[in-house]
């Protein structure tokens, strides 16, 4: 057994894409999963399964959800030790920061500096963004919303044939503990 985190991109937020946390246990529960257990509203849960890998899990939960709701959510899978190695592997002080200053994007495919090479990193500072395994963290002092750095790291031409989807480090750092505790 498996224990893993579902990341949803994009619902319940602004109204749109509605997905109750009830219903979505309630999906993961009858895929056949066990250990559903839901964080926030915004689409972080957490199971454990024996039956799969990351990548069919997503696509697995994807359909169920189109199937379910009636409209595609991107869904990405990341297991407890992946999750676990994102947190340790951090290139910011996150002991030091505020949860809103730290932001973790998670991608589908590994990305490497080449497609972030137009952005002149001087223009932004204090802000910074470092590349890791399928993710990049974000350093933004002044949170998220007011992030010019971030503005521009989502331009879709950045994301191109990425699911890619982002949360703040108290997020990135509860997904870790709750995958790790799972039975």
């Amino acid at each position: 057994m498996t224990t893993y985190a579902a990341l949803l991109r994009g619902i319940n937020v602004g109204g749109n894409k509605k997905v109750p946390m009830g219903d979505l246990r309630t999906l993961l529960t009858g895929l056949g999963h066990t250990g559903v257990a839901t964080y926030l509203q915004s689409g972080n849960a957490v199971f454990t399964s024996d039956h799969g890998d990351e990548n069919s899990l997503a696509t697995e939960l994807t359909t169920a959800i189109e199937k379910h709701f009636g409209f595609t959510v991107d869904v990405l899978v990341r297991d407890h030790a992946y999750l676990e190695s994102v947190r340790e592997a951090c290139p910011f002080p996150a002991a030091e920061l505020e949860g809103k200053q730290l932001h973790v994007t998670y991608f589908s495919e590994p990305v490497d500096e080449a497609r972030f090479e137009g952005i002149d990193r001087q223009a932004f500072l204090p802000e910074e963004f470092r590349l890791g395994e399928r993710v990049l963290y974000l350093y933004a002092p002044e949170g998220l919303g007011r992030s010019k750095l971030a503005e521009t790291l989502s331009k879709p031409r950045l994301q191109k044939g990425l699911i890619a989807t982002t949360r703040n480090w108290n997020t990135v750092a509860k997904l870790a503990e709750l995958t790790g505790n799972a039975p």
